[in-house]
């Protein structure tokens, strides 16, 4: 879906990439460029699943792991829940895809914001809300995230929104992707606690085509404020061990394609993590028979 030649990803692809490398607020540069966004990337996924092309890596080879390594490489440490950090960094912006359902694009049936709808804030984001319905197959996952400010010496962002979504175990997108332009699942919003935290029930995303498992959210600075994916304060993206995606893809039910398109990708050639991942590769604990909880201390 995503297997181009190099510099054959055309005009929006090189402006993408140079907005990428603007640290700290890649988003933001990200943004000058969003006359190219609306209405039209929506619709490349239509016709199959995830990763149009701002949302792709090229494809490359991957050597594996046969040991189950899910420690996060993030410059962050916690001693546990509701601790304070002892040191933290800002997570980098990144561009939030093609499918993000928060009021900055379109899907087929025109402009698509979940984050004004009844019921989207939840912790649970298995099945879907309001008018539609449907339950998203896959192996349990939590997700825990804990908004620390980097500019206040790690200090607990006590209030703070989070809108989380990520694909299904088939590598689609609720809303965009065909099969689940229907269902409205894995998308939800939680506010953070005195401790910074807020957690979410979900499955193990799949892996598609050209991109690295991952999961996307926008960060808020209140939950008044999270109505528009224009009004947000960070968004990026959160990676997966590899040791953890292929005891998952191996295993499970549903997730075959996964591990072959695994097999295609390294976080090295991922055109979001190659340049770097310390501060989004989620720590992992937990099996594919009694599923796992992933957690990310998020600098901003």
């Amino acid at each position: 879906m995503n297997d181009h030649p190099p510099h054959a990803h055309g005009l929006r692809h090189d402006l993408e990439h140079l907005a990428r490398l603007q640290a700290p607020d890649r988003r933001r540069a990200l943004r000058l460029f969003g006359g190219l966004a609306a209405g039209s990337l929506p619709l490349l996924g239509l016709a199959g699943c995830g990763g149009a092309s701002e949302d792709a890596g090229t494809s490359g080879s991957s050597s594996g792991s046969s040991s189950f390594s899910s420690s996060s490489s993030s410059a962050s440490t916690s001693s546990g829940s509701g601790s304070t950090v002892s040191s933290c960094s800002s997570i980098p912006s990144e561009t939030a895809g093609p499918y993000p359902g928060d009021g900055t694009n379109s899907n087929s049936s025109g402009v698509v914001n979940v984050l004004t709808q009844s019921g989207i804030v939840r912790s649970d984001i298995r099945s879907s809300f309001g008018t539609m319905s449907g339950t998203a197959a896959g192996v349990p996952l939590t997700v825990t995230l804990k908004l620390v400010s980097v500019s206040a010496a790690c200090a607990n962002l006590e209030g703070y929104a989070v809108y989380l979504w990520h694909c299904t175990r088939d590598g689609g997108y609720s809303l965009y992707s065909s099969g689940v332009t229907a269902q409205n699942y894995l998308r939800g919003v939680q506010v953070s606690n005195a401790s910074g935290e807020l957690t979410f029930t979900t499955i193990f995303p799949g892996c598609y085509s050209g991109r690295w498992p991952h999961i996307h959210f926008e960060v808020f600075s209140s939950l008044a404020t999270a109505t528009s994916g224009n009004s947000d304060v960070r968004t990026s993206q959160l990676a997966l061990p590899e040791s953890v995606c292929r005891s998952v893809y191996g295993s499970a039910s549903g997730y075959t394609s996964s591990l072959t398109n695994l097999n295609a990708i390294t976080l090295a050639s991922d055109n979001i993590f190659s340049d770097g991942y310390s501060t989004q590769m989620a720590t992992v604990t937990g099996d594919a028979t009694n599923g796992f909880a992933a957690t990310l201390t998020v600098g901003v």
